[in-house]
């Protein structure tokens, strides 16, 4: 485990396994309330469950009702609260508070620019984007009456580079890291307010079975996902992100998340594996083989399939550091 120029660190135990780094969610049992939006599947969903373990009051929102009900019942056999499965933003005023707000909802989108609707474009801009920033607006003038709170936006690494046949999800995920890291300068009057942006990797979901395809009729379904992170353990990773207040986390196995770094520091390098793995990954689109797993990424990586995760951040207090922490799986176990 390498923790950069981080003096110390500590585990805090959650039914007897190791969580967190820093901070324990301890604290958070029965005390905080949690939105979190796209919960009726995929992260979303999972997050629920594990927020519902160290007893967080929920507040669970998504466009497909009859999923979003089958989550709420699952979260009340795991622990029985009140809890929320639908909400309207003429509603804010009347819940207690609101702790935290997890930004979740979204479509991926596997297309050809030159094939793509503009129409198609508008939908993702709108979703992703306009769609988070709206309802962060509303619960952010709730956080700022009480002067604390927690907005966790789930980006992706596709917001730090780019992609072929995603130009438009990455728009969207650029557009996002950009606001809230805008955002939060805005907000030094509320040190207690933080901005947390969560950037996963490839991540078993079921975000790739509607992705955006050319035209907004048309829906496609990109198949294996055996070679991604699982659900929970990203989950696991956001908890230790969230409550350690780190701004910015990047989610993902290795050779993913090498590919974060080299975009970061070595970008001429980035884009000449973005070139080379590009055009395969088009010329496999083509012919209607789809997915990461089709094609020999891995190979260009071999030995780096170490289950990470990078935390690149500069936190709000003033006591914390930069610093790059590795979690080996073995330390949550």
């Amino acid at each position: 485990m390498h923790l950069g120029s981080c003096r110390h660190t500590r585990f805090a135990e959650l039914s007897g396994s190791p969580l967190s780094y820093g901070a324990t969610l301890h604290t958070a049992r029965v005390l905080f309330v949690v939105w979190v939006t796209g919960a009726s599947s995929g992260i979303g969903e999972e997050l629920a469950y594990q927020l519902v373990k160290i007893g967080a009051r929920l507040v669970l929102s998504a466009r497909r009702e009859n999923e979003l009900e089958r989550v709420k019942k699952r979260c009340l056999e795991m622990h029985q609260f009140p809890l929320l499965t639908s909400i309207s933003l003429c509603f804010v005023a009347f819940l207690p508070k609101i702790d935290i707000l997890v930004n979740n909802g979204g479509r991926s989108q596997r297309s050809l620019f030159v094939d793509t609707s503009l129409d198609v474009y508008r939908a993702i801009v709108e979703l992703n984007y306009l769609g988070t920033i709206s309802l962060t607006k509303h619960v952010l003038d709730h956080m700022i009456q009480r002067k604390k709170g927690k907005i966790v936006t789930v980006s992706s690494v596709m917001g730090i580079m780019g992609a072929p046949l995603a130009t438009g999800y990455c728009a969207s995920k650029h557009a996002l890291q950009g606001f809230f890291n805008s955002l939060r300068p805005e907000l030094t009057d509320y040190p207690e307010i933080s901005i947390i942006n969560i950037c996963p990797g490839p991540v078993q979901s079921q975000i790739i079975q509607n992705v955006f395809t050319e035209e907004l009729s048309k829906l496609k379904n990109t198949g294996d996902q055996s070679h991604k992170m699982t659900t929970h353990r990203c989950c696991q990773l956001m908890l230790v992100s969230i409550v350690n207040d780190v701004l910015e986390a990047w989610i993902s196995d290795h050779p993913y998340l090498a590919v974060c770094y080299l975009w970061q520091y070595a970008p001429t390098w980035a884009w000449w594996l973005l070139h080379r793995m590009g055009k395969r990954r088009i010329q496999n689109f083509k012919s209607g083989v789809v997915g990461l797993s089709q094609y020999s990424f891995l190979s260009l990586f071999q030995g780096c399939y170490l289950d990470s995760l990078s935390i690149c951040c500069v936190t709000a207090r003033m006591q914390k550091t930069v610093l790059s922490l590795s979690f080996f799986p073995s330390l949550f176990i």
